[in-house]
């Protein structure tokens, strides 16, 4: 088993060190909330009042942390406070650039490193479902595959430095894309005097089916455990869908990738984050949709 430091445990990163805490790991945590520290200690988490506090000792180091920037600056720290040899595994997602520059910082430490975005959402984290997507060597993705597994069902190596961002941006951008795309099938098919029951008994099972459906269904009664059946509270919210949007236009501009239907997901989705929907679940944009 590993001695792992956990920097981040919010939303995701709370459940994912609980998680590694259920496979037998020693797990020490730091986050700049104290009352997140309080929590993730009743889940088993040695709770750090700092950095180097939580990643002494340590022989992995995982990362979950909102944007490129704040993984740039505590890797920054990591470089100076872990030994060398060290595993760094940052789980955030974040634009392809900054990923590749942590994988300098830590090869400028002499450590091993994966960027790992996940998918799966909160409730993947809290259950140990998530899909992780991995960039790095192939020495540092065996090494990181056992910690990875503890919080995780499918992990992929998607190729060296930076693929596991890139993976992460262009999936998200099917499911920005496909999610509109379902709501504005959902929305006429209401003005047709359609029952949201038989559409999906149609679309979830002809070519019309996709994960936006079949599992996320935007509409109360056909998937109860969707959250439009709990009042769109999030699984995965509208802004941080937005974010992941604004991530796959800077590389699609930086690649010179034409990417209409992204781009046109993202002005929806920047739209309705603006109406001041950041907060509920990305599927809630139906109701914008509607008007």
């Amino acid at each position: 088993m590993a001695t792992i430091a956990f920097i981040g445990l919010g939303n995701m990163g709370g459940p994912m060190a609980a998680n590694l805490v259920k496979a037998g790991h020693t797990v020490k945590g730091f986050d700049l909330s104290a009352d997140i520290l309080k929590s993730v200690a009743a889940s088993g988490v040695t709770p750090a009042s700092s950095i180097e506090e939580a990643t002494s000792g340590a022989d992995t180091v995982v990362t979950m942390l909102p944007k490129g920037a704040h993984v740039l600056s505590v890797w920054s720290n990591l470089a100076s406070a872990v030994k060398s040899g060290t595993l760094l595994i940052d789980c955030s997602t974040i634009d392809v650039g900054s990923a590749r520059k942590a994988h300098e910082l830590a090869a400028g430490a002499n450590c091993l490193s994966l960027d790992a975005p996940v998918s799966g959402g909160t409730g993947g984290a809290a259950a140990g479902t998530l899909t992780f997507m991995a960039g790095g060597s192939d020495g540092a993705f065996d090494r990181a595959r056992p910690v990875l597994e503890a919080m995780g069902k499918k992990i992929v190596h998607c190729g060296g430095n930076g693929a596991g961002q890139a993976a992460k941006i262009c999936n998200n951008m099917i499911l920005g894309i496909s999610m509109i795309g379902v709501c504005e099938a959902f929305a006429l098919g209401e003005k047709l005097g359609l029952s949201h029951q038989a559409l999906f008994d149609v679309a979830s099972t002809s070519s019309g089916q996709c994960w936006s459906i079949n599992t996320y269904c935007p509409v109360p009664g056909p998937v109860p455990t969707s959250p439009a059946n709990n009042d769109y509270k999030p699984g995965f919210a509208a802004a941080l869908m937005l974010k992941d949007l604004k991530l796959a236009q800077e590389a699609a501009l930086a690649a010179g990738a034409a990417t209409p239907l992204g781009a046109e997901a993202a002005q929806l989705f920047d739209l309705f984050d603006k109406q001041g929907h950041g907060g509920r679940d990305f599927s809630a944009i139906i109701e914008m949709l509607r008007g």
